[in-house]
């Protein structure tokens, strides 16, 4: 029986961004130098396969620096961490490499520079995200009020003549922040823009590729973990393009009965995911279709960050 002809439209820029690249290379180049094990403290990037293969090359993930036993590396995770842990750190005279992603940190010094002012800060983003709670951690409890939604904007109690600015988390949405941004500055005029968007280049560009993919699609796959806030934000973009779209950690997961009738496919990755789980994604439908790839290019990225000084010695 002849198989079914699909088109399959491939994201361009997808998967991994410099700032993972960098915390996942912090990982083995800590392992490689120091020996396992090698502690982590919290999920290296937020993707399930790639901490598996880290965790079989010895590297331990943990909560908090109290799961961490005397005289073993530690890494903090890409999405940063509360001033409170390198404090921590430095008290039990640990050896620790920081693999915080260097736009993340940017962030950090902002609102560090804000709280210096005395401004008011409004940060933008989700509860309870690791990134969020490490760029609230960088200054005093109560200095930094978060939104999530326009609707939390009205909620603000800020005089109309505060000196305020506001930050946000690397990962979100272009087109939701953008609307919480339009209610902050109807309610605020004054309010401070970041003096360079917040916003990583990968987030922007991963979402203007997604919405490429959706102007041929049917319907777009997203490769991503369930926590990662960039993947489900690419899901949310496809679909408010008119897409069809669907999150998924494996080719695995894929639900082929969604997928009846449709002939057009588009697929993309989270900035936490790597190509090697692109590729299984594609031999899943060569199995099942008669497939023609096409990559849809919407720019070209070449960005890379140095690693911590502390690995390259000898």
């Amino acid at each position: 029986m002849r198989k079914t002809d699909i088109n399959v439209y491939i994201a361009n820029p997808r998967g991994f961004c410099a700032g993972v690249d960098r915390a996942i290379q912090i990982v083995e180049l800590a392992l490689e130098k120091y020996g396992a094990p090698v502690y982590v403290r919290h999920e290296i990037v937020h993707n399930k396969f790639v901490v598996e293969g880290l965790k079989k090359r010895g590297a331990i993930f943990v909560d908090e620096l109290d799961e961490v036993p005397e005289d073993v590396p530690v890494v903090f995770s890409a999405h940063g961490v509360p001033k409170s842990v390198p404090l921590e750190a430095a008290r039990r005279k640990m050896l620790y490499v920081d693999a915080t992603c260097p736009l993340v940190s940017k962030v950090h010094r902002e609102a560090e520079r804000h709280d210096r002012k005395g401004s008011e800060i409004v940060m933008i983003g989700h509860a309870g995200h690791a990134e969020v709670v490490g760029t609230m951690g960088q200054v005093a409890e109560g200095r930094i009020t978060l939104v999530e939604t326009p609707e939390d904007v009205a909620t603000l109690d800020f005089n109309s003549d505060d000196d305020i600015a506001y930050i946000t988390q690397t990962t979100l949405s272009l087109d939701d922040t953008a609307e919480i941004i339009a209610a902050l500055k109807a309610r605020y005029p004054q309010i401070h823009d970041p003096k360079k968007e917040d916003i990583c280049y990968a987030t922007t560009n991963r979402q203007g590729a997604v919405k490429a993919l959706a102007e041929k699609a049917e319907a777009v796959l997203v490769i991503g973990a369930p926590n990662s806030s960039n993947s489900k934000r690419l899901v949310e973009v496809a679909t408010r393009e008119g897409c069809r779209s669907m999150l998924i950690q494996r080719a695995a997961d894929i639900d082929w009965a969604w997928l009846d009738g449709v002939r057009h496919v588009g697929l993309s990755a989270g900035a936490s995911a790597p190509e090697i789980l692109v590729e299984e994604v594609i031999a899943a439908f060569r199995e099942k279709y008669n497939i023609t790839l096409e990559t849809v290019m919407t720019v070209e990225e070449n960005v890379q960050f140095k690693l911590p000084a502390v690995l390259m010695r000898d």
